[in-house]
Formats: C-alpha cells, sequence, structure tokens
C-alpha cells in the first residue's frame, strides 16, 4: 500500500492498538481538527454528501508538491470529524502524487469496522475520493474531473 508517510504513520498507530483504544484515538483526533483560515468561508468548500453529518472540504493544488486540505465537520459529530483529522493530518503537505496513490480503502486498515458502522466508513471514503476528484481536476493528473464526482453508491471508491 502507498501512503505519504504521515498518513502511513497514523495507519500503523492504529492497528497497533486495541479497539477500545482505536475508538479513544478517533476522538482525540477529532480534537486535533484545525480550524478553518479566515478567509476560507464553508459556503466556498465541497460538500461531502456520503457523510452522516455535514461535512464540507476544500483542497488547494496551486502547488502540487504540497497540496493544502481544508475541513468543516461538527464537532457533536466526533466520529466523522476524527476522519476529517486523520486525512487532514495524514495528508495535508503532501503532493498530489502521493495523495492520488492513496488506495480508496486504506481506512479498512485502521481496524475500526469493529467500532464505526460501515456507513460511517462510507463517509471517510467519500471524503478521500473528493478530495482526488479536485486534486485531479486542479493539477490535471490522472482522469478528467471537475472536483464533484461522487464514488458510486456503496463503493468506497475505486481509486
Amino acid at each position: 500500500m502507498s501512503l505519504p508517510p504521515a498518513l502511513a504513520e497514523i495507519v500503523d498507530d492504529f492497528a497497533a492498538a486495541g479497539d477500545s483504544d482505536r475508538v479513544t484515538m478517533l476522538l482525540e483526533f477529532a480534537g486535533e481538527l484545525p480550524d478553518l483560515p479566515e478567509d476560507l468561508r464553508t459556503e466556498a468548500m465541497e460538500p461531502v454528501p456520503e457523510c452522516q453529518s455535514p461535512v464540507f472540504l476544500s483542497v488547494d493544488a496551486d502547488d502540487p508538491g504540497s497540496v493544502r486540505l481544508f475541513f468543516s465537520a461538527p464537532r457533536e459529530a466526533p466520529t466523522t470529524r476524527g476522519f476529517a483529522s486523520i486525512l487532514h493530518q495524514g495528508l495535508d503537505g503532501a503532493s498530489a502524487a502521493e495523495i492520488l496513490a492513496v488506495p480508496g480503502d486504506f481506512y479498512h486498515d485502521l481496524g475500526l469496522a469493529a467500532a464505526v458502522s460501515p456507513l460511517r466508513l462510507r463517509g471517510m471514503a467519500g471524503m478521500l475520493g473528493r478530495i482526488k476528484s479536485q486534486v485531479r481536476a486542479q493539477t490535471g493528473a490522472g482522469p478528467a474531473g471537475t472536483g464533484s464526482a461522487t464514488p458510486p453508491a456503496g463503493s468506497p471508491t475505486s481509486d
């Protein structure tokens, strides 16, 4: 599996933990999601309808060598917020090529399937799919996309 170093470390940490510790770790990540910069508003961000809670993301791939990611997720949705924080900490600053190489189902390796519903895990797949779509659209890498493509229902993504 090809993961940027920061995301690989997060996956390794989750894999080494027991089920109850994984849930605790996810909640800790939820508390670490940074606030949006003042110049970025939710209205200008892409919604992620695959998530059960209102989540928005923005990708800045002006520098394909260091892609910036921004997320807005409500504090009262700690699971979704935790997923957004994992993606932020694991992918923010990674290159476009590194992000596009992340398997669409990498989140299975976090070992959260026993503690988190498949519907919630699909939300994380939706976030990653939309990040990749925006990276492709902004850098011209891979298949053409508009940045708003939706993964097929019931599918984590084919990336």
